[in-house]
């Protein structure tokens, strides 16, 4: 009798979850997880293609080492956030560790937007072959990340407008189901990159080397010795 009683309270509470959104929050929420780890991929793929990027760069002769050294660090910060053991009770990233690297992307892309503009600084950056090859590879890879970062906004959106319907809000609210963050481009993207002077970026010439002596003084010692 009280496994008849306790398999009934058991199809009930089953019935009312699906009943308050519980099935259809956990469809959505993971096609959320299937486009984030898309997105995690292609942010993958350029950070690997970028170190490249550099490499051939420098062996072009180009001597920005503040830009470099900008790319490095904020590429850095990128992995690290990624590749952070994930904190959500399912295995999988915690809302506030996708925003992480959510930020850690804005700020590697706009590293990536001074390095290109190199080449208004560096001309023989335009006829390097083994450069313009990767840079081809960059910009796919940034179409690439476009899309999926399009395709996650959209499964994001679907399943934080349903979440925070009613009644499917109290389910979220009672089982877990956060609110995902979007991915959104900072402000300052929209700007194009500017990496100012070259010489003041060059960290090897700030001193200035010392002035030549002047002619003048050289033919006043030969009249006097005269």
């Amino acid at each position: 009798m009280k496994k008849a009683i306790l398999l009934s309270i058991t199809i009930f509470i089953a019935f009312g979850l699906s009943g308050c959104s519980y099935n259809e929050l956990t469809e959505k929420q993971q096609s959320v997880k299937g486009k984030w780890a898309n997105v995690e991929s292609q942010l993958q793929r350029r950070a690997d293609l970028i170190p490249n990027l550099v490499k051939a760069a420098q062996m072009a002769g180009v001597q920005e080492q503040e830009v470099f050294g900008q790319i490095a660090d904020a590429r850095s910060k990128l992995l690290n956030a990624a590749k952070e053991e994930p904190k959500g009770a399912d295995g999988a990233k915690t809302p506030e560790q996708k925003q992480a690297i959510i930020e850690a992307n804005n700020s590697f892309g706009g590293t990536i937007g001074r390095l290109l503009a190199l080449q208004e600084s560096y001309p023989v950056l335009r006829s390097n072959e083994n450069f313009l090859k990767l840079q081809d590879e960059l910009s796919g890879t940034e179409n690439r990340i476009n899309v999926a970062r399009l395709d996650y906004v959209q499964v994001v959106t679907d399943y934080n407008t349903t979440r925070n319907q009613f009644p499917a809000v109290i389910t979220a609210s009672l089982l877990g189901f956060a609110e995902e963050p979007y991915f959104k481009a900072e402000d300052k993207a929209k700007n194009v990159p500017d990496i100012g002077s070259p010489d003041a970026l060059r960290k090897d010439k700030t001193k200035k080397a010392p002035a030549a002596p002047e002619p003048a003084a050289a033919n006043t010692n030969t009249s006097e010795k005269k």
